[in-house]
Parts: C-alpha cells; sequence; structure tokens
C-alpha cells in the first residue's frame, strides 16, 4: 500500500509535466548544490529566476533535521515560480554485510538482550547482507499567508515483516508548522544529537531511536535554550500473571524536555528529558481496572570539544518506560505481578547509558568513532528469576569514508554480552561492513 501511494505521487508529478515544463538550474549554497527545478505553464522557462530557486533551497536547508539516521538534504527540489510549494523526493540505498563469530545474536541488528545464554552449534557463526533499511522519503516545503511554512515529511525503509522479508514499512509521516509537529516522528525522548552515526541500524542499546505517534510543540530561542511536550500513543509490554489482563490504553504518555545549545555555531548541547506513564491494565480479583505509574529521566547532549572530536551520551533511569530504552522494547517488563502478593502489580527500575566519542581525521571526509553502553533491569520483591535477564553491553568502533559527499563505505566492530539474574553470561561478537547512496 505504502509503496503504491509512492507511485501515485510519482505518476502526479509525470502528468503535471505534461501540462507544465521544468526549468532547471544548479546552485551552490556552500556544500549544498542541489537540481532545482522550476515549473512554467505553457513551455515559458525561467531559467534566469534564480531567487525563486535560492528560496526554494533556503527552504530545505532550514528544515533540514540531522542526527542519527537523518537523510542528507535532497539533491533534486521541484519549486513553483513563487517558491510557495517545493518538493523534494530522495532517499538512502545501504547494503550491510556482516560476520558474527565468537557467538551470533539472534537477531538482524545488534541487540545484547537476544544473545542466545546456551552457545550450541547454531549459535557460533552466522553472515548475513542486508539492504531491508534502504528508504524513499518526500518532503514539501510550503509557505502559507496564515501558518507560515509548513513542512510536510514522510519516508519508508522494508523492515515491516520478518528478517529478510523486505516488507514496506512506514518511519514517519507528518505535517510542521508554527513549532508543532503532528502525525508519526521519532520519539520526543530519543535526542536525535545524542549518539554517533553507527553502521549497526539499531545502534547502542542504552539509545531510544524509535517511532512513535504524537502531537508535540518545540519552541527555541536565539540565545539557545529551547523546550519541547507532546503527548505520544503509550504502548505497554507487561507479564499480568493470572490475576491481571490486558486493556486498551486509555492516556497517551507525556514527554517534555528542555535543552540548551551552545559553542561554535551552537553545534553542542545538552538535553534534560522526562516522561510520565499512566499505564492502564485490569484486575482480574477486584473486576476493575486501576492503572501504574511509569516515569523516566534522561540526560543527554553531543559536545563538539574541537573541530576534530566530538562527544555523545545519554543516560536514562526510570521505572516502566521499556519503550524508551531499546535493549528492553517489547520485553514485557513495564508492569509485572508481584510473586510475594501475586493479587498485587508493580512496575521495575531499568536503567542505560551510553557514551561515544568520534574523532574527525578528515572532517566531512573520514572518521572514526567507539562509544560503550549499557543497560541494566533492577530486580523487586524477588520477581525476576535466575534465567532473566540482568545487564546488557554494547561495545562498538568504527570507521566511515565519504568517497563522495553523496556515497559513503563505512567498517565497523561490535561486541556485546548479555549477564542473567544468576550471573551467567554469554557474548557475541559481529563485523559490519557498510555501502550506502544518498539521493
Amino acid at each position: 500500500m505504502k509503496l503504491f501511494k509512492h507511485s501515485i505521487l510519482l505518476v502526479a508529478l509525470l502528468a503535471l509535466a505534461e501540462n507544465q515544463s521544468w526549468a532547471q538550474s544548479y546552485h551552490d549554497e556552500g556544500d549544498y548544490t542541489p537540481s532545482v527545478y522550476t515549473s512554467a505553464s505553457g513551455g515559458d522557462h525561467h531559467r534566469g529566476d534564480t531567487k525563486a530557486h535560492k528560496h526554494a533551497m533556503h527552504d530545505f536547508m532550514e528544515t533540514h533535521r540531522s542526527g542519527f539516521q537523518q537523510p542528507m538534504t535532497p539533491q533534486f527540489i521541484f519549486t513553483t515560480p513563487d517558491s510557495r510549494f517545493s518538493l523534494a523526493l530522495g532517499g538512502v540505498v545501504t547494503l550491510r554485510t556482516s560476520y558474527d563469530f565468537g557467538g551470533a545474536v539472534d537477531n538482524i541488528d545488534f541487540v545484547p538482550y537476544d544473545i542466545p545464554m546456551s552457545s550450541g552449534y547454531q549459535s557460533k557463526q552466522r553472515v548475513m547482507m542486508d539492504a531491508s533499511t534502504s528508504r524513499l522519503y518526500m518532503k514539501a516545503v510550503i509557505n502559507s499567508s496564515f501558518l507560515g511554512r509548513v513542512v510536510v515529511y514522510t519516508d519508508m525503509d522494508f523492515r515491516g515483516g520478518d528478517e529478510f522479508s523486505y516488507v514496506p514499512r512506514l518511519r514517519s509521516a507528518y505535517v510542521q508548522f508554527k513549532g508543532l509537529t503532528i502525525g508519526r516522528d521519532v520519539t520526543t525522548f530519543c535526542d536525535l544529537g545524542a549518539a554517533p552515526q553507527t553502521v549497526d541500524f539499531q545502534g547502542p542499546n542504552a539509545y531510544n531511536f524509535a517511532f512513535n505517534e504524537m502531537i508535540r510543540y518545540d519552541y527555541n530561542t536565539r540565545s539557545g535554550f529551547g523546550f519541547g511536550v507532546a503527548a505520544e500513543r503509550p504502548s505497554v509490554s507487561a507479564t499480568y500473571g493470572e490475576n491481571f489482563s490486558a486493556v486498551m490504553q486509555r492516556v497517551p504518555d507525556g514527554i517534555a524536555y528542555v535543552q540548551y545549545k551552545f559553542g561554535r555555531d551552537r553545534q553542542s548541547h545538552l538535553r534534560l528529558t522526562g516522561v510520565v506513564r499512566d499505564m492502564y491494565f485490569h484486575d482480574n480479583l477486584q473486576g476493575k481496572n486501576t492503572t501504574r505509574v511509569g516515569w523516566g529521566v534522561q540526560l543527554s547532549g553531543h559536545i563538539e570539544v574541537t573541530r576534530w572530536v566530538d562527544l555523545y551520551m545519554n543516560g536514562t533511569y526510570g521505572e516502566g518506560i521499556t519503550p524508551y530504552i531499546q535493549d528492553l522494547a517489547g520485553s514485557a517488563y513495564d508492569i509485572v505481578y508481584n510473586p510475594e502478593n501475586r493479587a498485587q502489580a508493580q512496575t521495575l527500575p531499568m536503567w542505560g547509558w551510553q557514551a561515544a566519542a568520534q574523532v574527525n581525521i578528515l572532517p566531512d571526509v573520514f572518521w572514526v568513532a567507539a562509544g560503550y553502553s549499557e543497560v541494566g533491569l533492577g530486580e523487586r520483591n524477588g520477581y525476576l528469576l535466575d534465567s532473566q535477564y540482568r545487564r546488557g553491553n554494547y561495545v562498538f568502533a568504527n570507521a566511515f569514508y565519504n568517497i563522495t559527499p553523496r556515497l559513503t563505505l563505512a567498517l565497523e566492530y561490535l561486541y556485546g554480552s548479555r549477564k542473567d539474574m544468576n550471573d551467567i553470561s554469554n557474548s557475541a561478537n559481529r563485523i559490519n561492513i557498510m555501502a550506502q547512496y544518498n539521493f
């Protein structure tokens, strides 16, 4: 269905082209040199209309979002002569080749939670080649007299089904204007600038790169301070036991952050984020619905020490917040029963942190990075059994080389370990090689 929608969009552009001609020009705005096409009714080309072209370029540059897994600025822009409407189509083609040795992770991504605890013949080695994270995007910028600058963005990849099934998946689909974001986007709890790029698609296990439906408001000042508040779709992963049952959620997750940008061109920042969750479930003994409160706080940031060195970090602590810690997402630990009193339900404490450094040997061309990430799950009232997850570690070292501004090669080594409550642990290693082209 999503492929069909994108096909319809391309057909519409071709149909429009039958009645309108497109004048092309190339512009150099610093390092950004897109091809800009201007519609001209009746074949009246506007090749000299550089003002409209530059206006469209500025629209896309000023609304571009950088950070973890964010696409580059588009190479092709279509705009109207008055620049009130501009449209860009682009994407990323990515091929990852990986080899697991000394233990294999039971996941297409490197997830310490999924490291097998028994070292059998099936979990020693594994070779994979994956292109499912290739993606397509569409971005439109509308200059409205009433709403101001409006941004409409949608993108998709092929991670919607089982591993290697290449089922299309909607990553994001939102509209932005006057500080509001309405639709599906990266969760507000995620600080996109707090983690370096990794070849591994998921990234550090203590990070929280995930998509969600939301209504969000962001505000930034010229002095570098900013804040945001959001209501996001709740998703509860719980172990209820025989005395409790799942129900539909009634209250969105509430997320808020404050942030301060500083340093050269305000490239550095620190951010404090909080989330509160009112999680509903049914008490079978009492015959009524009840709730437990989940909460979490996170300190994150990026510091540009010099042009040659960048530091990244985030640390999270809370209870009942598995959707906001990657290693624990979907692990059924948001709400659990109390084994000492099975008529009671409880939340579990959980935490995660990661830190990384990046050395820019040739800035924007060749860089190396390394980091460490750790996630832990706390015990309460004896709920966790000996064979259940206690801690996961994630270590990475990588090198990225931009052969051209759009073509990237990368090499990465990953080490991960999982320790259970009984202190039994196991580990895995992975070598990743990536080729990626942005268009």
